[in-house]
């Protein structure tokens, strides 16, 4: 069995966890609602103030303790986004490069001949504190991690100049341009 999936997620105040008859897990909290489907191999049971991922499958298959500790560990990531929240930043490293949020889209110039323009999902709130810096943030962990690697994969950055888009701890390897022999 998964030591992850034993462990028991601990409800704090102000969160409220329910199953309904469909198999969804719904959390909600001060900063959204969101839902889990559960899989046929795990079963969720919630009782005084703590949730209890408990296996229905053979607990023999691998796929099954697989999906035992998974499920424990998203449960845990939807109360921590409802309470506290996620956040990634982004920065932007070129000449003249910049972004600029627009109503429910965020425009990039990155170097192309137009602007790149990319939709904000429902429920993700996005802030250009300046032009080359972007903070995403959001209850959804899966949803603020698609946005932000999105945004990137527009312009990953390259290694030799290190322009492009990249995130705020990351590091690049910069690497040698040609040299010439003389």
């Amino acid at each position: 069995m998964s030591r992850i999936g034993k462990q028991p997620v601990t409800i704090p105040s102000g969160v409220t966890i329910a199953k309904d008859a469909t198999r969804n897990v719904v959390v909600k909290g001060p900063k959204g609602e969101l839902k889990l489907g559960l899989r046929p191999e795990v079963d969720v049971a919630v009782e005084s103030g703590k949730v209890q991922v408990k296996v229905v499958g053979n607990p023999g298959l691998r796929t099954t303790r697989a999906y035992f500790g998974m499920t424990r560990a998203l449960i845990q990531n939807m109360v921590v986004g409802v309470t506290k929240g996620f956040e990634k930043k982004l920065e932007i490293q070129g000449v003249g490069w910049n972004a600029a949020v627009q109503g429910q889209k965020i425009s990039l110039n990155i170097g192309f001949n137009k602007p790149v323009a990319i939709d904000i999902p429902k429920g993700i709130t996005v802030v250009t504190s300046d032009p080359t810096n972007i903070s995403i943030t959001g209850a959804d962990k899966q949803a603020v991690g698609h946005l932000a690697a999105t945004i990137r994969k527009r312009r990953p950055p390259e290694p030799y100049k290190g322009k492009g888009i990249r995130y705020k701890d990351e590091v690049v390897r910069r690497k040698a341009g040609k040299s010439f022999g003389s």
